[in-house]
């Protein structure tokens, strides 16, 4: 006995701080939540939200009970005869071969040791065991094991595994279901169901039949179950790790020295999100442009400024620069709303004539796109038409320090020049900004600080961050606005613009395109949504042919359209006072 307590006080000696149950990593945890409470599954490992014992049906508990402890409840944290049969299989191979782990003992290792297979990291795994049982109830020990264990795919706890192989929380999974994840435990990349269905399906079967041996399952219900084939989900949000670092890092910056495991509340929609990845796939193959080495990136918010979903380039694995939130490029024509709404705040009217023909200031004399130049036209015709000459004109008319003004109003962020180029959007902006400060046009006129947490508790449900609001003030007066969105309507409806629309909505929104087609764009809004399209390359090179009205406008056309059907029927030319829904309480 002597010689055995010595035994276990070496292998003691050097136990892990036991602090680190709490926690899976030396800094505090954050689970992300989307707007509709799901854990967003960002690229690489994810933890779904913690789920209590008692939130679950209990046949999820009971399949894991049924294959890896039937007797969890009846142990102290060892089963003495299971350690035997391994000591003894192991003994005869010569290395260890078989563990005989409880649950408490495979929470022990998960939590505070590393995967080794040898005798001191085995010895420690039972102490820790032990000292688990005494220091937690067996509920708790297997909340913490079924919100901690792993489960194949990057997926660690059961509410990441349940939306990762069937789109749905844990509480909702099905007898099947349940068996499917609990046989996963033992090897979750053989018995993976997306990648190896027929052995998952047999690891399945096994699990349900332990089930009715344990007395966990009545014999009827097993053949039913069996008798019905299981379901996956398809892995969706390929792009949605740019929106989980984007967030993480909006997390990060609330946070301070807050050192606790934390759930932040985003406003990610994954339904959103599918579309406009959907979206870019389709509007990339239709096209008409050879888009190869070509990036593009978009963003979507709603009127209320709560980012809905981010696409930061065409491959997460090989690319995560978020171009979507952190590139700044020029949007070229996409600036020319803010000038022809600053002649309208100063008292014009879309049916005001400009002239349209060739312009000198000084040394520059700016062109229109080949060239062409249309006379006396309305300023709704020249917006539609996206005319460069016109548009200088309305500016030097309106004044260029208004223009600014009027631009730093909506929202726009960033250096604005005080030359006449300022017409032709040279000043850089990213996707986000640019959606924030069309925001406006889709609201009747309020400006918006755009947002992605709503808010930050901790686990324990101690709220850390609430968000007081997004609505900055007036950013136009909706006379100028509904004057403003009737001219983008026209840019759609038979302007640069026609790619972009979409049947049964009145779209509004604008073309862009830089010098030597460097950057192509498209703004604009509908039903209440705001997207913004960018499409280019890295390092600044030309795309030949690629405009605004072109690439930009059919992938706008396509994720708008995707985006909008996951809005519900809504009446296509609904009228509304979007002011006054946005300043009603709660609004």
């Amino acid at each position: 006995m002597i010689g055995l307590a010595a035994l276990f006080a070496y292998f003691a000696r050097d136990l892990p701080d036991t602090q680190a149950l709490w926690r899976d990593t030396g800094a505090p945890k954050i689970t992300l939540l989307a707007a509709d409470g799901s854990p967003i599954l960002i690229h690489g490992a994810s933890a779904g939200a913690p789920v209590r014992l008692a939130d679950l049906p209990a046949h999820v508990p009971n399949a894991i009970l049924a294959v890896e402890d039937r007797n969890f409840y009846h142990h102290f944290g060892v089963n003495p005869v299971s350690v035997l049969r391994a000591f003894i299989v192991n003994a005869q191979k010569g290395e260890i071969r078989q563990g005989g782990s409880t649950i408490t003992q495979q929470l022990a290792k998960n939590i505070f040791l590393n995967a080794d297979r040898t005798i001191k990291r085995k010895v420690q795994e039972l102490l820790l065991a032990v000292w688990l049982e005494q220091k937690f109830t067996k509920h708790e020990i297997l909340t913490l094991y079924l919100n901690r264990v792993y489960f194949g795919a990057g997926a660690y706890g059961v509410d990441a595994a349940s939306y990762r192989y069937f789109g749905k929380q844990a509480r909702y999974l099905s007898v099947g279901e349940a068996a499917v994840l609990a046989g996963l435990l033992k090897a979750p990349s053989r018995f993976a169901p997306t990648s190896h269905p027929e052995d998952a399906g047999r690891r399945g079967r096994l699990v349900i039949e332990q089930m009715v041996a344990a007395g966990f399952l009545h014999r009827d219900k097993a053949d039913e179950v069996i008798a019905h084939p299981i379901k996956l989900t398809t892995p969706r949000f390929s792009a949605a790790p740019y929106f989980a670092d984007y967030a993480l890092r909006e997390a990060r910056q609330r946070l301070g020295g807050v050192d606790a495991d934390l759930i932040v509340h985003t406003t990610f929609e994954p339904e959103i999100q599918s579309a406009a990845e959907m979206g870019l796939v389709a509007g990339l193959a239709s096209a008409p442009d050879n888009l190869d080495g070509v990036q593009a990136a978009a963003v979507i918010v709603d009127k209320e400024g709560a980012v809905r979903a981010v696409i930061g380039g065409r491959d997460y694995q090989k690319s995560q620069f978020n171009r979507a939130i952190q590139a700044r490029r020029q949007p070229g024509s996409a600036f020319k709303p803010f000038v022809y709404l600053a002649a309208l705040k100063s008292g014009s009217v879309e049916d005001d004539i400009v002239l349209d023909a060739p312009l000198k200031i000084g040394k520059w004399a700016p062109d229109n796109y080949n060239s062409k130049f249309y006379g006396e036209i309305t300023l709704r015709e020249a917006l539609a038409r996206s005319l460069n000459s016109a548009a200088i004109r309305v500016q030097e008319k309106t004044g260029r320090k208004f223009v600014r003004s009027t631009a730093r109003a909506m929202g726009w962020r960033g250096a604005l020049t005080s030359g006449p180029s300022l017409a032709l959007g040279v000043d850089a902006v990213s996707p986000l900004d640019l959606a924030a400060a069309y925001a406006p046009f889709a609201n009747g006129g309020l400006r918006i600080e755009p947002y992605v947490i709503d808010r930050i508790e901790t686990t324990d449900g101690d709220l850390v961050f609430k968000r007081a609001g997004s609505i900055v003030g007036e950013a136009a007066p909706p006379q100028a606005i509904a004057q403003m969105n009737e001219m983008l309507r026209s840019v759609v409806e038979w302007g640069t613009g026609r790619a972009a629309a979409i049947p049964g909505y009145r779209a509004a929104g604008k073309t862009g395109t830089s010098q030597d087609s460097r950057d192509a764009w498209f703004a604009g809004h509908a039903g209440g949504i705001v997207a913004v399209v960018w499409v280019g390359r890295d390092d600044n090179g030309p795309m030949p042919g690629v405009t605004g009205g072109r690439a930009p406008a059919v992938i706008w056309r396509e994720m708008m359209s995707r985006t909008l059907e996951t809005q519900g029927p809504t009446p296509a030319f609904a009228q509304e006072d979007p002011i006054a829904a946005l300043l009603e309480p709660g609004g």
